[in-house]
């Protein structure tokens, strides 16, 4: 297995600041298919995502990265991806993290691999420490499958994992939700360490303290399968 195996997904919503330069540095790293999906962009992320030469999904409608990354994933389905990678469009993540999170899958050790900030959270803001912590709490006590970061956007899976995962969710709690299919599912996983690239523009992309309660509250409605 190859970068030609792994098909790289990124949910986008008006990035046209950074995509270009986010798709440029993964391609650099060998990975060519690369799948944005713009999830009712105002702006030209769609067309600046094209010209770069990742293949788009345009959403009409806005409805959160969950959203995204699931009709993301579907589409990779589609192809002939054996690894899919979802990967930030923000520019936080950094692209040599890719072979580090897709290793394991193409040596057969797991289905699911985990970028971890949270192991080395140099440079981190406190209060994003204190509040990944919290969301990894409620997110064990849930669902009774415990990561260090279970609010990470970079994952990678086997195809196996990828057609099992079932996303119902919207927004960004859609991150937990996959950590509740991991253990229902009874998929092998690991972490792995990344980097995170912090930038003013990058942590104005970030969750606030507001957003965490509301990842809560619609967890809950997750576990009692209201949502």
């Amino acid at each position: 297995m190859d970068t030609g195996d792994v098909v790289v997904v990124m949910p986008a919503f008006n990035e046209e600041r950074v995509i270009v330069e986010v798709i440029g540095s993964v391609k650099k790293k060998g990975f060519n298919d690369i799948i944005v999906v713009d999830d009712g962009s105002n702006d030209n992320t769609s067309s600046k995502a094209k010209k770069a030469g990742a293949q788009v999904i345009t959403l009409k409608k806005n409805k959160g990265v969950g959203n995204a990354t699931r009709e993301g994933i579907r589409y990779a389905l589609s192809t002939k991806a054996d690894v899919i990678v979802t990967f930030d469009s923000d520019g936080q993540h950094c692209a040599d993290d890719i072979k580090k999170v897709t290793r394991p899958i193409i040596n057969k050790e797991v289905d699911v691999v985990i970028g971890t900030r949270l192991k080395n959270p140099k440079g981190m803001p406190l209060i994003r420490i204190i509040g990944n912590f919290g969301l990894n709490l409620i997110t064990y006590l849930l669902f009774f499958v415990w990561t260090t970061d279970s609010q990470s956007g970079f994952k990678a899976f086997n195809r196996k994992a990828a057609s099992k995962i079932e996303i119902k969710s919207t927004g960004m709690e859609f991150c937990s939700e996959i950590i509740k299919e991991i253990g229902a599912k009874k998929l092998r996983y690991k972490e792995v360490p990344i980097k995170t690239i912090y930038t003013d523009y990058s942590m104005s992309r970030g969750q606030s303290s507001l957003n965490g309660f509301r990842i809560f509250g619609r967890l809950l409605l997750i576990r009692f399968g209201w949502y």
